[in-house]
Order: structure tokens, then sequence, then C-alpha cells
């Protein structure tokens, strides 16, 4: 949640700097997870002052050129060459002076620089619209009012504003805190615990100056489902004049993330952040039968949201409706027949209270996912329905030109209690660890809006307000207390000071250290991805029905468990392809999940992801190099003996999956302990990826487990010479280099030290499914020098193993 520094400042003046403010709210519950810096207008109109254009006369070297003399309030005025049509003498320009950077509205920022264009030296320049920021326009340069003052900034002129903008992490509990009010509400009771007093006070706009102008439009309110609308209040406005919002409202919308549409709806949405509670403005000429009515509608029922989409309510979809049709899902989202638009006229102005549990179901069933949803789900204050109304009321008066034309219409059937809690102040010292003054205690309640209704020696009675939803009970009343007096205030006892031993699986720590630096040191970049990914992912492995399913999924695009790290490396491959960042080396580590009938299975993975070039084009290579199977395979090899494990104790082996073009398996003795290969194309092309993308996948607590039973052996360099020789054969297409790798092994397994494929062959003269390899063998014995005849009849056997095991055809 974006909260405005400036806007916060209207409730709770303060003269602190933001940093320091941004630390008071995180120490008291409202982590501030980032501050940044908004400005109306992009640049803040740095080095552009107001000139009067003093002379023009035409360029002597260009027919759409004009040569100006600008007086911007120095001694002498300045030369600058301007190629609008519309300069002209007299004119009230702004001037960017040379040294100004300017933030146009598409392109990237530009320097103004002294030049000579067209032989004739320019020293700044004039702006258009569009070179500035303000607007699109690039017909010709702005002319403004003759009031603007010569010499002033621009930024005087055009209101620039700068602000402070603070994203808060708000937790679920803390429904109080959704809005400007709320915060400012608890950032003046920090203070004044910090500085043990009550000189900082909350300011809410009073709207004593509420008055009804006339009666000209009545709209009757009524409640068919008060247990899901406990309370609905209501006004009407005429002679509505719709128009943009001024600037200062705009401002405060655009600090905080929002698109100001016009004024009806920016009023709406201001009072929304400022005080925490919705409101909705219908079209009251498109309210049929002067009659609003909140209830359910049948099952099946279609509706068109604002969106254009056509949804099918449930049946209990909460729905603000007319005496013919639905015009809104309550709490949630607007229709597209009774919305405010250019033409409206009268506004129906909603401000409701409404049952979470019925609001948080319907958001989540039609995946809407709002700001009014988003406070409704949590709780709002039901007392303070009838005062965003007058305080939305009172702004479109000012605004808008509006009338208020009816009674506030209040249909609260059955008033809801507010919470009565007890505080005990020797079990709130049990609770929080710390003895808090009674008197700073009850301080603290009065800045919150608690109110005491009686109070003793060791106790005190509290009523709730409404926006405290989460204060239900003695310890969370205690826990109000402890987060503004300072949970760094609390005493560290002696023994909470000793380290406490945390169990760690050293062996797993080493092995995760280790291949993250190796693949750090070979360029590759770890990533982190969510463990909650889209259903859809399943239905593409085909393995829907082993999907982990969640409950209470956050979004329909985050409702299961991932079942492979494939779809989240693809997700930040085309994140970084989409931002000219194709060449890709990731790896993560993580955990995958399934369930069967035995029950659910999570797993530790390692993804590794190849995609682009390895090496880009350059004056070494003329051509750049993309990554193949081969790169992969030898990746996993080094990485593997790494820690430890050797390669010929892995046996690679193809096999066949339908998301992959090749795909092969690593395993070790019996276990299977990898897989990698080359992502189908067309799983690539969801993602709009073009290039091939090289997938890996290691289990971790088999890798863990090879690499405690794997031995690491260190032998001297051999005392006797090596001996190479090569054989070149046709072997069927079927028969893997593997096959033939273990084949050598066994039969000349006392000498053959290595066996190297240096040579593949295949072309028209070569008849049939064969292929021709080119090995070459290298051979040793540890304890002689090796005779010739051994040599020949070690390749001997080879060859004959090779033609009656494999069909091979020795090549002379």
């Amino acid at each position: 949640m974006k909260i405005s520094f400036n806007w916060i400042k209207n409730y709770c003046p303060v003269n602190i700097s933001a940093n320091e403010v941004a630390g008071l709210l995180t120490n008291c519950g409202l982590e501030v997870e980032s501050v940044a810096q908004y400005e109306s207008i992009k640049g803040g109109l740095v080095g552009i002052v107001i000139g009067e254009v003093m002379e023009t006369m035409k360029h002597p070297n260009a027919d759409k050129l004009t040569l100006t003399k600008i007086n911007v309030g120095n001694a002498e005025p300045l030369n600058i060459v301007c190629g609008a049509p519309n300069v002209a003498k007299g004119q009230k320009v702004a001037v960017a002076m040379v040294g100004a950077t300017l933030f146009p509205a598409a392109g990237e920022p530009f320097e103004i620089k002294k030049s000579k264009i067209r032989g004739e030296i320019s020293e700044g320049m004039i702006c258009a619209e569009d070179e500035i920021g303000m607007g699109e326009s690039h017909d010709g340069i702005m002319v403004l009012d003759d009031s603007a003052e010569v010499g002033s900034p621009a930024a005087d002129y055009f209101k620039a504003e700068e602000d402070i903008v603070f994203e808060i992490g708000l937790t679920p509990n803390r429904a109080d805190a959704a809005s400007h009010i709320g915060v400012a509400r608890d950032l003046a009771a920090v203070l004044n615990a910090k500085s043990n007093s009550l000189t900082n006070k909350l300011l809410i706009p009073s709207v004593e100056k509420f008055k009804i102008d006339n009666h000209d439009l009545k709209i009757e309110v009524v409640i068919e489902n008060p247990e899901a609308c406990p309370r609905y209040s209501g006004l009407c406005l005429t002679n509505v004049k719709m128009e943009e919002s001024p600037n200062w409202l705009q401002n405060r919308l655009r600090a905080i993330g929002l698109k100001p549409i016009n004024n009806v709806v920016d009023i709406t949405n201001f009072v929304l952040f400022e005080t925490g509670q919705p409101l909705h403005a219908f079209d009251a000429d498109k309210i049929s039968g002067k009659k609003v009515i909140v209830k359910n509608l049948p099952a099946g029922t279609e509706f068109i949201t604002l969106d254009e989409l056509k949804r099918k309510l449930t049946g209990n979809d909460l729905m603000i409706c007319d005496a013919e049709k639905g015009m809104c899902i309550a709490g949630v989202f607007g229709g597209a027949g009774s919305g405010i638009t250019e033409r409206t006229k009268n506004v129906f102005l909603e401000s409701a209270h409404f049952n979470p549990v019925a609001i948080r179901k319907s958001s989540k069933h039609h995946g809407l996912k709002t700001d009014a949803s988003f406070r409704f789900e949590r709780g709002t204050d039901v007392d303070a329905t009838v005062y965003a109304l007058k305080r939305a009321a009172l702004l479109m008066k000012e605004i808008c030109g509006a009338k208020i034309s009816s009674e506030i219409v209040d249909v609260y059937p059955e008033k809801i209690k507010k919470q009565v809690v007890k505080y005990f102040y020797e079990r709130a010292y049990r609770l929080t660890g710390t003895e808090i003054k009674p008197q700073s205690a009850k301080n603290i309640f009065s800045d919150l809006g608690i109110k005491i209704l009686s109070e003793t020696d060791s106790s005190l009675e509290l009523e709730i307000p409404g926006y405290k939803t989460d204060v239900t009970h003695e310890a969370d009343a205690a826990e109000e207390v402890l987060r503004i007096y300072g949970f760094d205030k609390i005493p560290l006892l002696p023994k909470m000071n000793m380290p406490v031993p945390v169990p760690v699986d050293e062996s797993k720590e080493k092995l995760v250290n280790a291949a993250s630096q190796f693949l750090v040191s070979n360029g590759f970049f770890e990533i982190f991805s969510n463990s909650l990914t889209k259903e859809k992912y399943s239905e593409i492995l085909n393995k829907k029905e082993s999907a982990v399913k969640i409950l209470n999924p956050l979004s329909m695009d985050l409702n299961v468990l991932r079942q492979t790290m494939i779809f989240s490396g693809l997700e930040a491959i085309q994140y970084n392809s989409n931002r000219q960042h194709p060449d890709i080396r990731f790896f993560e580590f993580g955990k995958i999940y399934s369930v069967s009938e035995n029950g659910f299975s999570e797993s530790e993975q390692l993804g590794i992801f190849l995609s682009g070039s390895r090496y880009r084009q350059s004056w070494v290579k003329q051509e750049p190099e993309d990554y193949s199977i081969y790169y992969l395979k030898s990746l996993l090899n080094n990485l593997f003996l790494n820690t430890g494990i050797s390669s010929d104790q892995l046996t690679h082996h193809v096999l066949e999956n339908n998301v992959f073009n090749q795909y092969l398996a690593v395993s070790i003795g019996k276990s299977n302990l990898a897989s990698y290969g080359v992502l189908d194309s067309s799983l690539a092309k969801i993602f709009d990826i073009d290039s091939d993308v090289f997938y890996a996948s290691i289990a971790v607590q088999e890798w863990l487990s090879a690499m405690k039973s794997s031995q690491r052996k260190i032998s001297e360099p051999p005392k006797f010479p090596e001996v190479r020789r090569d054989i070149s054969m046709l072997v069927s297409k079927d028969v893997s280099y593997s096959q033939i790798e273990m084949l050598a092994f066994e039969t000349g397994k006392k000498i053959l030290r290595d066996v190297n494929l240096f040579d593949v062959y295949k072309d028209e003269k070569i008849t049939g499914d064969k292929i021709s390899y080119a090995l070459s063998f290298i051979l040793r014995d540890d304890e002689k020098t090796l005779e010739e005849k051994q040599i020949e009849r070690v390749m001997q056997q080879l060859m004959n193993a090779f033609e009656e095991k494999l069909g091979a055809q020795i090549r002379k």
C-alpha cells in the first residue's frame, strides 16, 4: 500500500524527515518496504525559467527556423534559435537554460547545450509541452499567461510538486491503517509516546459545513440481505459538472499510483485513500425506479462489469440493484451500465458497510481485486459511512459545482455494538515483558481513538472503535499499547542474549554453497521464484490430477504448488528477454510438490536454465555461438565433479518426454540423479521465447547421498607411458555413445584408461540408418611398459566386442 508523505502531513503535521517517519512507522507495525521520490513533472522542471520573447527574425540560412531574443531576467537577453511556427514577439514562454536536463514525454532525457544551428548561436531552448513531459503536443511552443513573472522558475508557475511515497507492507489484521488518516493516527500516537506528551493531534477534516441545498432528487434504499450488508448510506447530488480534477487532487492520486479519471471518480478515490471507507458513484439518471436494492440475484445471472466482461453470478454474490437490474457487485466492482461518464449530470453516492466474508468470496470467485474489496475483506468501520459521504459531498460541491439534493439515506437495521475489552496493568506486564505506566497506556489508547469507559487502580474498561477490527481481546489491547510504546524499549533478559543453537544440515549447506559458487563462477545468476503457480502449467505436463491445489488461493494465477521448476524459469527468461537481455544463465534451488494416493510429497531440486548465446559476436568470434546439449552435459559433469562425483560414476541415457525435444537422464548406480534436455519449442513459444531453452533438474537429496558415498581418489602421476589407438566404425543410429563406452571398459578394463569420440560422420555414401564414429582409446599398464603384442590383442578384443554386441562394421 502506498502512502504519500505530503498527504499524511495534512492530518499529522511533522517537522521530521521522511526517513525518520519511515522508521517510526516500521517500529509500530507498519513496515515501510521502500521510500520513493515522486515528481508531478519528471525532473521537477529544474533549469527551466519563464522568459519573454523580445525580438524575432527569420533565420538567414533556414526557412523554418526563427532567431529570437529572450528576456529571462538577466542583464542580457538570450539568443535562441526556435523551430516552432507559433513563436511571436511579446509571448511569455518556458525557456530551458543551458545545462538543464529535459525529460520529454517520449524518448530519453537530454541536456541543453550552447550550440550553433545553421551557423547561428542558440543559448537555450523554448519548450513545447511534450519536450518537458507536460503533455504530448508538439504543434508549437507553450504560450503562457501574461501574468507569468519573467525569470521565475517554471516549477512555481506550473505548480510542480515533489513528494515522498512510502510503500507499506500492510498485514491483513491492520484494516485500520489502510488509509492516510489511519497511518497518521499511528504516527501521531508514536510521536506522543516518544516525547511523553500529547502535543501531536490527529487532524481529521471537518464536515460541519455539510448542509442540504435542495430536495430535487430522491432515491429510496432497501436492504434485503442485512447479514451481508448491515449498513447502507446514500446521498444524491445534482448539477454535477464533469471535468478534470484540479492539480492538487491529481497529484495526490498520481503519487500513490492511481490514474486520474474525472473529478467525481477522483473524489471517491481520494476519500477512499483518505479515510479507508470505499465509496461508489452511480449515474443517478440510470437508476431505474429511483430505487436502490441490496440483494442477491439468482445463480447464473449474467452481469457485465466495468471492464466489459460478462460474468455469471453465483447466487451468493451480494448485488447493488435498481428496480430492474443489477448495477454493481457490492464492495467489489461496478457495472458497465450504471457508471459515471462525461455525460453524467446527477450522482447517487454510496457509502456502505459489507460483511467481509461475503466480499472475500465474491472477489476470489470472480478474480477481481480492487481497492474497495481490499478494505471490505479486512473489515471497514461501520461508523464511518456517513462521515465519508459528507466529506465526498463537500468536495463535489467545491470541485464539481454540485448541489446536495437529498437527505442522507442511512439504512442501518440492527446497530452493531462496539467491542468492549478489559485491560489489566499487571497482566499486560506479564504479556509484554515490560512495565508501562498507567498514564502512558491511557494516553496511547486516547491517541488511537480507543475510549476509556471506566477505570480502577488495576484495570481499564475500553470501548474499541469500529476501525480497530483486530482488537477483540485483552491481549490485543496490550499489543496496541506495546507497539506504540515501542518494542525496542523491552529490556532483554541475560538468558535472551545467549546464543541459541540451531540445528543445520551442514552437508546439505556445503553442497548448496559449493554448487552455487561453481555456477556463479561460470556466469550464472541465481533466481528465486514463488512455489505457487498457475494450474494450466499442470495441464501442459499432463499432471493435473497430481497437482497440489491451494484451498484459499491468493489469485487464480497462484492456485497450485509447482510440480516442476521449468515454468518459473521460463517466466524469468521471458521477463529478461522482454527487457533486451536474451542471453540467460539462471539457476534456482527450490521445492516441487505433488499428491497421489499415498499422500503429499515434496522434494528439493536444483533447476538450471540456458538460453540465447553462449558467446556474443566479437572480433574473436565473427558469429555468436549458441548453447548446445553437449555444453549442458559438460556443465553437469563438471558440477558433479566439483562435489566429488566423477563422470565415470555417472550414466547418461536417453528418455522420452513430451515437454522436451531432446531429453536425457543421469543416474548413479540405481539412483536417478538428474535429467536434462532441450525444451520443446512449442513450450518456449507460450512465453514468447524465440531461442532454444536448455534445462537441467537435479534431485538435491539424491545428489547429497551420492556425494556422501563418493570418495575422492588421489594418485601419483603414472610411471609408464600411455598409448593411443584409433578405431573408425559404422554403427546403427540406435547405438548410443554411452553403450560403446561401457562395452569398451568392460572389455579392456585392465589397461584401458580413457575413451573419446572425436568424429561423427554421416552423408549419402553411408547407406541405411548407419553413422560413422571415430574413437580414440588410451591404453596404459601401471606396472610396466606396454608391448605392441599386448596392445594389438586388446584392440582386437575391442573390435570383436563392437562387432558382436553392437553390430558395428570396423572401417579399415
